[in-house]
């Protein structure tokens, strides 16, 4: 178990010190007093204030000693309890697919990766690949993007995704009835994988890098990136929306809530509409 804000930076030091992955998720096994306290601006923040992490090694490392070094660099009590436990070889490919399942957003919308028969075949159905862009609808701010759109779009909207990982977000709205969708994102092969999704998806959703994003103003503009980022993009996303058009923004924790707002103040009001698992949904119309 290590506190939440150091999740990322035991991870790192986790890869760095020969774990081949790095899970993390929220511990179930001790009380929120029993995390230590971390004075540290500077961490990344996370929903929770103690976690577990589970590293992948190669059979020939020592685990529990590359992990109590990875401890030691990342600044977390090396005494903390480690379990190591030997993982037999078998079908990871098989594995991993069954850890996704097809997640049913709304009624009328679901996500289904592409080993899967859709449940409900007269659905919209977004079929995907968990990949290397994020987006896969299982994430809770992915999802709250999911149900937004799901109950807003009514047809015709020009939509513009910024931040837009495997496409998921463009893809739905398309999927929707938006007339037209963009995507934008600053990592290659996140373009690259929400290209291929919308093809799979026969959606004429379209996906750039910010410096070849077409421009221009839409109907609805999402951006589900993390707060700092949203903070720096506002003159930016705002541009975007069209007078009358809408702001959705996601990837705030709770806590973040009011400092994202502000960001916009003055230029859009924008107030929580949804939350869950600590994280909330922002949204607002542009005057």
């Amino acid at each position: 178990m290590v506190p939440g804000v150091r999740v990322e930076a035991v991870s790192d030091a986790l890869l760095e010190c020969g774990a081949i992955s790095v899970d993390a998720a929220a511990s179930d096994s001790a009380s929120a007093a029993e995390a230590p306290p971390v004075d540290d601006p500077g961490a990344t923040v996370t929903p929770w204030r103690i976690a577990s992490l589970t590293a992948l090694f190669p059979e020939a490392n020592n685990a529990v000693n590359r992990t109590r070094d990875a401890l030691r660099r990342s600044g977390v009590d090396d005494e903390i309890p480690i379990r190591e436990e030997r993982v037999e070889d078998e079908d990871w490919v098989r594995r991993t697919q069954t850890q996704f399942q097809p997640i049913r957003v709304s009624d009328r919308l679901w996500v289904v990766p592409t080993w899967h028969e859709p449940p409900d075949p007269n659905a919209k159905n977004i079929v995907l690949d968990p990949g290397i862009a994020f987006g896969t609808g299982s994430h809770a701010t992915t999802r709250l993007c999911l149900e937004w759109l799901g109950s807003r779009v009514a047809g015709g909207e020009r939509v513009l995704d910024y931040g837009c990982g495997s496409g998921i977000l463009a893809i739905a709205a398309m999927k929707l009835g938006a007339a037209a969708a963009v995507g934008v994102d600053i990592d290659p092969q996140a373009v690259l994988a929400a290209t291929r999704n919308g093809g799979q998806n026969r959606v004429a959703a379209r996906f750039f890098d910010p410096q070849a994003e077409p421009g221009g103003a839409y109907d609805i503009v999402v951006a589900n990136i993390l707060a700092d980022p949203l903070k720096v993009l506002a003159p930016l996303l705002v541009s975007r929306v069209r007078s009358g058009g809408e702001l959705v923004l996601a990837g705030i924790l709770e806590s973040q809530a009011e400092g994202v707002a502000a960001a916009y103040a003055g230029v859009m009001d924008l107030a929580p509409v949804a939350a869950r698992e600590g994280w909330v949904l922002l949204a607002g119309r542009r005057v």
